[in-house]
């Protein structure tokens, strides 16, 4: 019984290191598959990736993913943002682009030219610049409503860009709430505090 017993106790370890070989080179398959192809002469033993490293490398950049949808890093200055350049169309009247000339008289105008490309920019969250193209001038509004342009960027050239019902954009000063961008049947610029965002003539469609 003793040499039996021993024989059993002697296959039974032979199984039990046959099993644990199985499992490591099943192990061994899997680092394997997660090798990094390196240029020649890197040192192999480099080419594995560490599983916690791989959760940790997935994760920074699952969270870098998150962090570029849910927005830019907002900054008090006219300097970071999602900048698009757009062409802003009014349909009232016989339907007029805003433009913003070199002589910094902002009016509407019916066919698109060289200064009614606007480059519209983000600069903080829901709210926009309004910056042309070629005259390099930012549109902007004062306290009694009246649209002028500046050089520089300054606290007037914010605009809160709301979206209506008609899929077109309402541009509100940020600054002086109730005041909106509006031109009239003719192409002339409105009185800010003189309009409301269910006329017409604060309606825009930011075109390419």
């Amino acid at each position: 019984m003793a040499l039996e017993q021993r024989l059993f106790i002697t296959m039974s370890r032979t199984a039990g290191h046959l099993q644990r070989t199985l499992q490591a080179l099943v192990f061994l398959g899997i680092l394997v598959g997660m090798v990094v192809p390196l240029p020649a002469g890197t040192r192999a033993n480099s080419t594995l990736l560490d599983s916690r490293d791989w959760s940790k490398l997935l994760s920074r950049s699952r969270a870098r993913l998150a962090g570029e949808i849910a927005g830019v890093n907002w900054e008090n200055g006219y300097l970071v943002g999602i900048k698009r350049q757009r062409r802003l169309y009014c349909n009232v009247g016989i339907g007029f682009h805003l433009q913003v000339p070199l002589n910094g008289h902002i009016s509407g105008t019916h066919e698109e030219n060289p200064y009614s490309l606007l480059e519209i920019s983000t600069v903080e969250q829901g709210v926009v610049s309004l910056f042309g193209v070629r005259s390099a001038l930012f549109v902007a509004m004062n306290r009694r409503g009246r649209l002028y342009t500046t050089p520089s960027f300054q606290n007037e050239c914010k605009f809160r860009e709301i979206i209506l019902p008609n899929n077109y954009n309402a541009y509100e000063s940020d600054l002086f709430r109730g005041t909106y961008i509006a031109l009239s049947k003719y192409g002339r610029v409105k009185r800010g505090n003189k309009v409301s965002p269910m006329m017409t003539a604060t309606h825009f469609l930011p075109r390419i």
